[in-house]
């Protein structure tokens, strides 16, 4: 893991790469290029560029086309480019390949996210979650991506577990991943211990596409002092607070945001982050409504949800960033009376789609965050009183 102090002192510039095949299509590669441009920002990298091939399949040399590389070759070599970015997994062969080729550094989506959830790990259970992830990335690449890495020294992409000649021995690899696996399980059964010493309290998780408000919504609900901020994952760690309303105590949880094609050995890792959300009496999935992709991001954060067994759980969706979602929506000059029919209309069709489970509001500027409370308190007591019915105290 990367020294904190250590950090990237000026941005690298990038291009980023997508292709429209199979189920893709070229509207939806566009949205995840814009996607991977504030991660490769997030991680301290300026997107110049991207390129977009339209194949039946992924090369499997080199993932795009030969045609398409040499055109990629001649962007990076004319504009000082010193780092490229697949929106898809590559293996490492195909890492191999392109380098070769290009001369630079390459990595795709899988990485870039390591990358930045290394950069942002602070606990010791976060950061060997992320060392266990990066391991297990690079055991099949080894071959492609140490070539690379010794060729690239530092920046985006390399804040890895090592660059050293032997590590990329498979063996070596393979034991500290059991090493990482057996301190994990250490650092679990710590977690299990602790969330047991909390009793009877019903457990509230916020849940969430990254970057819609989770953590200011954890803030303005608890009044806690939670870390947030304009970027991807600005949370890793779990963070649990107590909070009482009118004597009735819970306990509420922010959790990491999930992200499209979400690296399957960061959910593996970070399961005992997820067990927040498995063991929680209620989920509270936040969703920034003013983003144009907003029923995709819930769509990605319901099959996470179906992937770690906890979507059946009682679930309020919270629309979040109401007022900008307004100012995008309605111009200035539109009649207030038919702007109020066309929220009605908003609100009446997530109530029958959530089955009357939805809120909307602006943490920020604080829209409706009363109602929200209110809400909550409600839902809180109706949990006691089903699953603890002789706690008349908190309900």
């Amino acid at each position: 893991m990367i020294d904190q102090h250590n950090k990237i002192k000026q941005e690298e510039k990038a291009v980023l790469v997508g292709l429209v095949y199979k189920e893709q299509t070229e509207i939806m590669v566009n949205e995840y290029l814009g996607e991977l441009a504030f991660l490769a920002e997030t991680a301290g990298a300026v997107a110049v560029k991207t390129f977009i091939q339209k194949l039946p399949k992924p090369d499997s040399k080199t993932f795009v086309g030969k045609g398409k590389l040499e055109e990629i070759k001649v962007f990076v070599q004319t504009r000082g480019i010193t780092l490229i970015i697949f929106d898809d997994e590559l293996t490492g062969s195909q890492i191999g390949n392109i380098t070769d080729v290009l001369g630079i550094k390459v990595i795709d989506r899988s990485d870039l996210i390591l990358d930045i959830f290394a950069s942002r790990a602070k606990t010791a259970q976060a950061k060997t979650q992320v060392e266990l992830a990066q391991y297990q990335y690079i055991l099949p690449r080894l071959k492609g991506m140490w070539k690379h890495l010794e060729r690239q020294g530092g920046g985006i992409g390399s804040r890895g577990p090592g660059e050293t000649e032997i590590e990329t021995d498979r063996r070596i690899v393979k034991d500290k991943i059991s090493l990482l696996r057996k301190k994990l399980a250490e650092i679990d059964r710590q977690s299990v211990t602790q969330r047991q010493e909390r009793g009877t309290y019903i457990r509230i998780a916020l849940v969430g596409y990254t970057n819609v408000g989770k953590s200011t919504i954890m803030n303005v609900l608890s009044k806690a002092d939670v870390f947030a901020e304009n970027k991807l994952f600005a949370t890793l760690d779990t963070t649990t607070r107590k909070v009482v309303y009118e004597q009735t105590p819970f306990l509420l949880s922010d959790t990491v945001g999930f992200i499209r094609k979400l690296p399957h050995h960061l959910v593996e890792s970070f399961k005992s982050t997820l067990d927040e959300v498995r063991e929680a009496d209620c989920l509270l999935h936040v969703v920034d409504i003013s983003h144009p992709a907003y029923e995709d991001q819930m769509g990605t954060v319901n099959k996470t949800l179906q992937e770690i067994g906890a979507f059946d759980k009682p679930m309020l969706t919270i629309f979040n960033k109401m007022d900008l979602y307004e100012k995008q929506v309605f111009d200035p000059w539109l009649d207030e009376e038919v702007k109020n029919d066309l929220l009605i209309q908003l609100n009446e069709r997530w109530q029958h789609l959530t089955n009357n489970n939805a809120i909307f509001v602006s943490a920020t500027a604080k829209m409706n965050i009363d109602g929200l409370r209110q809400t909550l308190l409600s839902r809180v007591k109706d949990l006691y009183e089903e699953r603890y019915p002789y706690l008349t105290q908190f309900y």
